[in-house]
């Protein structure tokens, strides 16, 4: 890394200022920084620290023999040049695969990460992770427990959020793991989300960012509710998102956000 690898930091409730002001928002780097990068690999991932993301957002799927690994599609062949589904193959068999070719011939010898690396990031960095669970179009049988296991063998779990657009799976994480955050994934302008969000324990909304009006991050902070849009590359509108006080950003450009709080807030260290 090109840079020194700044704080700790947590996902606390209490991540607002005294005055009332949203603090900063997290900068959830999106699979990584994948708009300069293969998504959901460790380059991506180291680079969205180098660009100053305090937060990473990834997909985890399970293998066959049960490994929990992180790529965004079902199937292999968009990212991975391969044929067939993530969860049809073995962990040494995924690991065999180039995950990098795809985006530029650089980044060739790009393998599809296994959870625990990115958490052994986590823990060294004080990272943000929120790990979505791919378990929607495929049902991963105990992908909860072992997602939770291994966030609790790196000892992250208040750096972690899970997240999901299957909301039983959510609420299942809530029972096997009341302290760790989670977030519903949803792409309509649901009615008054957070108390929807408060009938499975959730804490946060991943609205798709159309669905975000300021009214409605005022409503759901009132609750105790946080909002973190995705995905946000438009200035114009992670500008927007900012001045709502949006809780976190999901972005493939993590350095535009940072830019953009720098320019706001030129004198002031950012609140983590």
């Amino acid at each position: 890394m090109n840079e020194p690898i700044r704080g700790t930091h947590t996902i606390d409730t209490e991540l607002r200022t005294a005055d009332g002001q949203a603090a900063a928002p997290i900068i959830f780097a999106h699979r990584g920084a994948s708009g300069t990068r293969p998504e959901n690999t460790m380059v991506a991932f180291r680079r969205a620290v180098e660009l100053g993301a305090t937060g990473i957002e990834t997909d985890v799927q399970l293998s066959a023999d049960g490994q929990p690994v992180l790529i965004h599609d079902e199937t292999l062949s968009r990212t991975a040049g391969a044929s067939g589904w993530v969860g049809d193959k073995t962990w040494a068999e995924l690991q065999s695969l180039d995950a990098g070719g795809w985006y530029h011939p650089e980044f060739m010898g790009e393998r599809i990460p296994h959870l625990d690396e990115l958490l052994e990031l986590v823990r060294q960095t004080g990272l943000i992770v929120n790990l979505e669970l791919k378990n929607t179009v495929r049902a991963y049988e105990g992908l909860e427990a072992t997602v939770i296991e291994a966030v609790r063998r790196h000892g992250v779990e208040r750096q972690t959020l899970i997240s999901s657009f299957n909301h039983y799976s959510l609420a299942l994480c809530k029972q096997l793991a009341p302290d760790i955050r989670t977030g519903i994934l949803y792409m309509e302008g649901l009615y008054r989300p957070w108390e929807y969000a408060k009938t499975i324990g959730a804490d946060a909304l991943h609205a798709y960012d159309p669905a975000v009006r300021a009214e409605w991050v005022q409503g759901a902070r009132a609750a105790g509710v946080d909002y973190h849009p995705f995905t946000v590359n438009d200035e114009g509108r992670l500008r927007e998102l900012i001045e709502m006080g949006t809780a976190g950003i999901i972005t493939d450009h993590p350095d535009r956000v940072v830019r953009l709080l720098s320019q706001r807030r030129p004198n002031a260290k950012q609140i983590h």
